[in-house]
């Protein structure tokens, strides 16, 4: 049902959470040529939102060991994500999104977590997409996701995605300045492709890049690669003990990590801030930076 309208969007309420798999093989579909049809310029004015979200435990378990968290009943800052992230997905692959969701890189993620989130805990999730504007490489989108318990918001995440078109857009340009020189590493991680099935086992996120050679190759890539939020959420782990109560994770995707591959993960702390990055552990290539406030 439709409710009030709030920011200019109408919250649409969702009787639960959307299941990924349908949406994929919408957007896959909507690709194909002769299928899909032409992209509008504005943002669909809505909030999609899902009352009542309740953990599953074994499947939190399983995200813990996929990303490197300890076993426990507080949610990892990342975990959120993975369970609003068929909400977003529903949003994506609306007529009225502006970008198709098959091709979006996504270049960023800001996650703020007000305070912690036990599992037995229950959520209500609204995901809404703003921001949209032109980049040298095509469009630019922001799409939040918002979590609340008793109508306080608990946690929030952004995720930006850029739709590559062949028109440039102008606007916001990739530095393509010096390579700043890769950090001290702390530690190694071999990242084989089991990462790609299992992190799309317990995201939901099935995109081919990940996890098929040929759907790699497809998309540019020889060989499949790591999803994103993977490797924020094993970065975070690393500094999981040091974490407070209440913080902002940023990270910037760099280079993809390509299945396999060695990387060396490095942080640096700032009073109580952490400046962290991944970078191939012998071309010294960049994946990732990122912070902590």
């Amino acid at each position: 049902m439709t409710g009030a309208d709030t920011g200019g969007r109408a919250v649409v309420e969702l009787p639960r959470l959307p299941q990924a798999g349908p949406l994929y093989r919408r957007a896959l579909l909507g690709a194909l040529p002769g299928v899909g049809r032409r992209r509008g310029d504005a943002l669909p004015a809505v909030e999609l939102a899902v009352a009542g979200v309740t953990v599953d435990r074994a499947h939190l378990a399983d995200y813990d060991r996929v990303c490197g968290f300890r076993l426990a009943d507080r949610l990892p800052g990342t975990y959120p994500h993975v369970l609003g992230f068929p909400l977003a997905l529903r949003l994506m692959t609306t007529p009225e999104f502006p970008l198709p969701l098959v091709g979006l890189v996504h270049v960023a993620n800001r996650i703020t977590v007000h305070r912690p989130v036990e599992a037995g805990e229950t959520l209500d999730l609204r995901a809404y997409a703003e921001n949209l504007r032109p980049h040298d490489r095509g469009r630019q989108v922001d799409v939040a996701l918002v979590g609340s318990i008793g109508g306080a918001e608990v946690w929030r995440g952004v995720s930006t995605y850029l739709g590559r078109e062949r028109t440039a857009g102008g606007g916001e340009r990739r530095s393509r300045g010096e390579r700043p020189a890769a950090p001290a590493a702390t530690a190694h991680w071999r990242v084989t492709p089991q990462v790609g099935a299992d992190y799309a086992r317990v995201s939901g996120d099935h995109n081919p890049i990940h996890t098929s050679r040929l759907g790699a190759r497809l998309f540019g890539f020889p060989r499949p690669i790591a999803h994103g939020m993977w490797s924020k959420a094993r970065c975070l782990a690393a500094l999981e003990s040091r974490l407070p109560d209440g913080y902002t994770v940023e990270a910037a995707f760099k280079l993809p990590v390509p299945l396999p591959s060695t990387v060396a993960f490095g942080a640096t702390a700032d009073g109580p801030a952490w400046e962290f990055a991944l970078h191939d552990a012998r071309s010294g290539r960049p994946h990732l930076a990122g912070s902590v406030r």
